[in-house]
C-alpha cells in the first residue's frame, strides 16, 4: 500500500497505459480520478475498481475542461500525485506530408495539455509544500524512429519539459519525472507501426532487447515507484522502461 491515501489524477486513465497506471495506483491504496475524453470508458473502468476510482471527463486541449477537472477533482481532497498520461501519435509517414490538423493535434494533447494542468493544478501543489507529477514520455524522444518525427518532437519536448519542471518545483518540494515507454501492446501500437502485421512487430520486436513489447502493468509498476515516497529523492528523471531499446 506504497500509495496509501494519496488522492491521484491520471489523464488518458480509462485505457492503454492510462488504464495500467490506475490500476496499480488503486492497487496500492491511492484514490484515483480517471480522467478521460471518453466517459463511457472512464466510467466502466471506475465501475470495476470500486469507491476508490472516480471518472471525470475531460479534453486536456481545453484550458476550460481542465479548469473543470481541477474543480471535480477537489471532492478527491487536496492532490498529491497528477500523471500526465492523455497522448496521441500519428501513422509513419515522411516529416513533409503530415497533414497541419494532425501536427496540430499532436502538439495539442501532447504539449499543451501538460502545460494546461500544470497551470490548474500546480499552485495548490506548491502551497501545500509537496506533491509528485508523472508525465508520460516515449523512447521516441531520446531514440526517434524514422517517418515519426513530429510524434518524436512532442515527446522530446515532454522529457525537456519534465526535467525544468523538477528544477523549477524542487524549492517547494514538488517532484517531478517522467517514463518513457518503449512501443507497448495498447490501442496506439498498430498507430506508431502503420499496420498490425507479424512482420512488422518482427521488425519492431528486433529493436527491443528483451525481445517483448511493454504493457500497461510494466508502466504502472514503474509510476508508482516515481510517484510514492519510496522515490522522495527522485526528480527530474525520465525513466527509460524500454526492454533495452535505449542502450
Amino acid at each position: 500500500m506504497r500509495l496509501r491515501d494519496k488522492n491521484a489524477i491520471v489523464t488518458g486513465g480509462a485505457s492503454g497505459i492510462g488504464a495500467g497506471i490506475v490500476r496499480r495506483f488503486v492497487a496500492e491504496g491511492a484514490r484515483v480520478a480517471i480522467a478521460d475524453l471518453n466517459a463511457d470508458a472512464a466510467a466502466r473502468l471506475a465501475a470495476e475498481l470500486g469507491a476508490a476510482a472516480v471518472p471525470l471527463a475531460v479534453d486536456v486541449t481545453s484550458a476550460a475542461s481542465v479548469a473543470e477537472l481541477a474543480a471535480a477533482a477537489q471532492a478527491l481532497g487536496p492532490l498529491d500525485i497528477l500523471v500526465n498520461n492523455a497522448g496521441v501519435g500519428h501513422v509513419p509517414q515522411p516529416l513533409e506530408a503530415l497533414a497541419e490538423e494532425e501536427f496540430e493535434r499532436v502538439l495539442a494533447v501532447n504539449v499543451r495539455a501538460i502545460y494546461l494542468t500544470a497551470r490548474a493544478f500546480v499552485p495548490a501543489m506548491k502551497a501545500r509544500g509537496r506533491g509528485a507529477i508523472l508525465n508520460v514520455a516515449s523512447t521516441a524522444g531520446v531514440s526517434p524512429r524514422p517517418r515519426l518525427t513530429w510524434y518524436n518532437a512532442s515527446k522530446g519536448w515532454v522529457i525537456t519539459a519534465t526535467r525544468s519542471m523538477a528544477v523549477e518545483l524542487a524549492p517547494f518540494g514538488v517532484r517531478v519525472n517522467a517514463i518513457n515507454p518503449v512501443a507497448s501492446e495498447t490501442p496506439l501500437l498498430a498507430t506508431f507501426m502503420g499496420e498490425d502485421t507479424p512482420e512488422v512487430r518482427a521488425r519492431f520486436l528486433a529493436t527491443i532487447p528483451l525481445g517483448r513489447f511493454a504493457t500497461p502493468q510494466d508502466m504502472g509498476h514503474a509510476a508508482v515507484y516515481l510517484c510514492s515516497d519510496e522515490a522522495a529523492m527522485v526528480t527530474g528523471v525520465a525513466l527509460e522502461v524500454d526492454g533495452g531499446r535505449c542502450i
